[in-house]
């Protein structure tokens, strides 16, 4: 009795043996968790977009049906919902996570059938089952690869999602500012086409030279030049958005709005700081899940010095006594090839090496952006506060007077062309500021991972 209950307990010992590889041959719940939380997050990211298809031909339907002028939002949201690089990322970041399914599953078992053809017993066959399990440790080291270049390819979504955004607004900016331009040429073009006639008749009564309605006429067609060159610009600002949008390049586009509103940030916004810049950066966030990804390859590499084993479930009928026929066995293998593993491990730090090399790197750019960035914005913001509180009432004074004294006979003619086109530079001058400070601060909201939105 003794002796049976000895043997029994050899048995359980040797099954929760056996069981215990079993479960330390698997991934684990919290790799799990991490691989639902991105599915849900890259779900979430094709929220409404499941209808497109990838390989249509550009769309005609305007994308902004009777909207009075493009909206910087809406124009962001629609290339962010309709352009194809985008939809390569998030497709990529898809293939990704379907790799953590592949690296984390065991192996198919092995069934095993044979027989000994010349026994007379109807019994004399074998059969087994067969399942392998890497040892402890490696599935999960396997997972949390997958995972971190999961993560990584789900980052490079974000940065390829920050660095469209960027475009369409700073192509919003260039439409704006070529609409502003010809705005500012066709206003020119009549003040000029005024002062030709004020010379044409000072002529004619003999009070100026000929000399005066021909510089009018001269830099009217200079403006009627530059005039062709900025609607040169329209076009193209506006093919190019229409390429961001998917669109023919020739199709039109609602206006860009009269005024261009810029959200200042506050004076120490935290959300524009370098510190929020190293942490929000996706490219960054990127660059340390694929550092994560090569920490766990080293690990993986070093667990390829243990042996994997194989559990054998088998039942030989060749056996005469029925008890010794049910049998269960543990299989090793003998990993002898070490100059192969040691390569594999060499590999794996290299590569290791050369992601946090990439990182650092990285952070180095995101510095010296930020840094740029700011500075570059508070030189936009003093530029246009200049031309808008001494510049621009400067030039426009100086018209006025040029032009009252040239009428009064006091001053000559060049004076006055001078004037104008002093005026007109300064005008001109003005709307780039304004919209170089808007495109200096969508840098900057980009360089801290920031959408350029206020």
């Amino acid at each position: 009795m003794h002796g049976s209950s000895a043997r029994g307990a050899q048995r359980r010992s040797r099954a929760a043996l056996l069981a215990a590889l079993v479960a330390a041959g698997c991934a684990g719940p919290g790799l799990s968790a991490r691989h639902r939380t991105l599915a849900s997050e890259l779900a979430a990211s094709e929220a409404g977009l499941s209808a497109q298809e990838p390989e249509a031909a550009p769309a005609a339907a305007d994308p902004f049906p009777g909207a009075p002028s493009l909206e910087r939002a809406a124009l962001v949201d629609e290339v962010l919902r309709r352009n194809p690089s985008l939809r390569a990322a998030r497709f990529a970041w898809r293939a990704a996570l379907a790799r953590f399914p592949q690296a984390t599953a065991l192996e198919d078992p092995m069934l095993g059938y044979g027989l000994a053809p010349r026994a007379v017993s109807d019994d004399a066959h074998r059969v087994d089952l067969r399942q392998a399990f890497p040892f402890p440790g490696k599935l999960r080291l396997r997972g949390e690869i997958a995972l971190a270049e999961a993560e990584a390819a789900g980052h490079d979504f974000a940065a390829a999602r920050l660095r469209l955004a960027t475009m369409a607004s700073l192509l919003f900016d260039d439409y704006y500012l070529s609409e502003r331009g010809l705005e500012v040429n066709h206003h020119h073009r009549r003040i000029l086409a005024e002062l030709r006639a004020v010379a044409t008749a000072r002529y004619e009564a003999g009070e100026v030279s000929a000399q005066a309605p021909l510089q009018a006429e001269f830099e009217l067609a200079e403006l009627e030049r530059a005039g062709v060159a900025l609607e040169t610009e329209r076009v193209v600002a506006v093919a190019q958005l229409n390429g961001l949008l998917r669109r023919d390049p020739g199709l039109a586009l609602p206006p860009p709005p009269a005024v261009l509103e810029v959200a200042r940030p506050a004076a120490g916004d935290p959300s524009l700081s370098l510190e929020t810049a190293l942490a929000e950066r996706p490219e960054l966030r990127a660059a340390e899940a694929r550092v994560r990804a090569g920490e766990a390859a080293v690990g993986a590499a070093r667990r390829e010095f243990l042996p994997d084993f194989a559990i054998v479930a088998a039942y030989d009928g060749l056996w005469e006594v029925p008890e010794l026929r049910p049998f269960v066995g543990l299989e090793l293998n003998v990993p002898l090839q070490l100059g192969r593993r040691r390569a594999a491990l060499d590999e794996a730090r290299a590569e290791l090496e050369r992601a946090r090399s990439e990182r650092g790197g990285l952070e180095d750019e995101v510095r010296v952006a930020v840094a740029t960035a700011l500075q570059q914005v508070a030189e936009a913001e003093r530029a246009l506060a200049l031309y808008r509180d001494r510049l621009l009432p400067a030039a426009r004074d100086q018209l006025g007077a040029a032009r009252a004294d040239f009428e009064s006979g006091q001053e000559s003619f060049l004076a006055v062309l001078q004037a104008e086109e002093d005026l007109r530079e300064v005008e001109l001058g003005e709307h780039t500021a304004l919209a170089e400070l808007d495109r200096r601060l969508a840098l900057l909201r980009s360089a801290t991972g920031a959408l350029p939105l206020p």
